[in-house]
């Protein structure tokens, strides 16, 4: 419950509404490996993560995997654009580690939406932090260094550093897993 109090906080949710939004997630405990969601899927359901880590990826057009983001402790872990405009996506989520997490399906959502309006401000608020998150990041993969971006990645998300293979975290920044290694071992010299 923690994580949904974690993920759902809102200055005008009421005790009442978080009752009502933890009634309409069901716990899911999945195995390294599971996928939450894969290519040509429509998505029907997002997750709270109460523990585990998740990462989206999709393949470029020369067959490469390309890790997109990850998601982990606390965090939603959500295809906006397949679940919203409910076309197929072209992403695949999967667990990165064992999984503890809170699925809302879709159809459950938006009740919940248009019962609670409190909750029509948090989806505001949450889509609005996901789209800064997301210009930051394309902001910083053309005007930031590999390094930097690493130590940042150190900084904000140790969760990503202590529980991703490193193939993973180099395609998420953008570089070959030779320049990770060498980053990782310039800053085990500092």
């Amino acid at each position: 419950m923690e994580a949904l109090r974690y993920a759902y906080q809102h200055p005008l949710l009421e005790a009442k509404d978080f009752e009502l939004i933890c009634d309409a997630h069901e716990k899911k405990n999945l195995s390294k490996g599971d996928f939450l969601l894969q290519k040509g899927q429509t998505a029907n359901e997002y997750y709270v993560i109460e523990a585990g880590l998740v990462r989206s990826y999709l393949y470029d057009y020369e067959g490469n995997e390309i890790t997109i983001d990850f998601k982990g402790n606390k965090e939603v872990a959500i295809e906006v654009a397949s679940l919203f405009q409910r076309v197929p996506t072209q992403e695949y989520i999967q667990c990165l580690t064992d999984c503890t997490l809170w699925k809302i399906k879709f159809d459950d959502f938006q009740e919940l939406f248009h019962q609670i309006p409190a909750m029509r401000e948090w989806g505001r608020a949450w889509m609005a932090f996901e789209l800064y998150l997301s210009k930051k990041r394309a902001t910083e993969m053309i005007t930031e260094p590999a390094t930097k971006r690493y130590l940042q990645l150190m900084h904000e998300r140790p969760q990503v550093i202590q529980q991703a293979p490193l193939k993973h975290i180099a395609t998420y920044l953008g570089i070959t897993d030779t320049s990770l290694s060498r980053i990782r071992k310039e800053i085990a010299h500092i």
